[in-house]
């Protein structure tokens, strides 16, 4: 029987995670030489190349994936046996490592975290603002947050925002000197501002109302990768963006954006914390779904109408 040893696992995982000697050897704290030495002995014992290296690279091997693809859930279970035995005498700690956009942290940030992290001080959240829809498994994430449709189906979904409806918006000064458009397709002769995904996609305008749909491959100055800097471009009058509409309720309340074609704008199921179903999650992560489905269950409750 090739037996090995857990150490030995442990290090490989972090260097497959890694992609990295020295990155993984200070993850573990051990020297780059140390986490060599354990490589080569492990791949003599299985008689089988685990990673290809270069000096400026590690990739693994078709087995060395096969390997990780099996052995990295197996240590991530017994990461959380240890920590909820543990949990049961000590206080709840431990890190969450979150991916989603910077506007999907805000409700988050400002109505859940703050007491969550009263309530249990030795938990840390990491929170990496992308825009990409990144496999949170692949890249080493506890949790994503997107909209409910685009999560995989093979993960849990806490949903906690409500649904999010585009809107195309411009400022007054804008449209002293363009005729607002009157239909979906007037918007092919406007400046519009668009947003590229991190991937390289361009994000499409589909509007809908009343069963009629326009899916608008729209031209302008600007294309950009965050919603606020699209917000600022409107404001200052660059030309049309298609955002949110909670992104610029503001702006339209107070008059300094103008809301086009408002009945085109199409609603999409809100925003949802999730995690892969296929794991048993860490006690942190689990803690603050909870807390996240309760503070979803209370603003539901808020909005409910009143009856007898």
């Amino acid at each position: 029987m090739i037996r090995a040893g857990l150490p030995e696992l442990t290090a490989f995982v972090a260097i497959a995670e890694q992609r990295s000697f020295s990155g993984a050897a200070r993850t573990l704290g051990v020297s780059p030489s140390a986490l060599s030495h354990s490589m080569r002995g492990l791949e003599a014992r299985l008689e089988l190349r685990l990673f290809n290296r270069t000096t400026r690279s590690v990739a693994l091997t078709e087995a060395g994936e096969q390997l990780f693809n099996r052995v990295q859930p197996l240590l991530g279970d017994l990461e959380c046996a240890v920590n909820d035995v543990t949990s049961e005498r000590n206080t709840p700690s431990g890190t969450i490592r979150l991916s989603a956009s910077e506007s999907s942290f805000k409700p988050l940030i400002r109505h859940v975290m703050p007491k969550f992290f009263q309530d249990n001080p030795q938990i840390h959240i990491e929170c990496i603002a992308d825009s990409r829809l990144v496999d949170i498994v692949a890249d080493g994430f506890d949790a994503g947050i997107r909209l409910l449709d685009d999560v995989p189906r093979d993960m849990i979904a806490v949903r906690f925002g409500p649904d999010i409806r585009f809107a195309a918006v411009a400022s007054p000064e804008y449209l002293s000197l363009h005729p607002a458009p009157l239909a979906p397709h007037d918007l092919k002769a406007h400046r519009c501002i668009r947003f590229r995904f991190a991937s390289g996609t361009l994000f499409r305008w589909d509007l809908g109302h009343l069963g009629r749909t326009a899916s608008i491959d729209v031209d302008g100055p600007m294309t950009m990768d965050n919603l606020n800097l699209m917000t600022e471009a409107a404001l200052a009058g660059i030309g049309i963006a298609w955002l949110p509409e909670h992104q610029v309720d503001d702006h339209l309340r107070e008059g300094r954006l103008v809301h086009l074609l408002p009945d085109w704008g199409p609603y999409y199921p809100g925003a949802c914390l999730y995690y892969p179903a296929n794991r048993h999650p860490p006690m942190a992560l689990r803690m603050f779904a909870d807390a996240v489905r309760q503070w979803a269950r209370d603003q539901q409750e808020l909005v409910q109408p009143c009856t007898g």
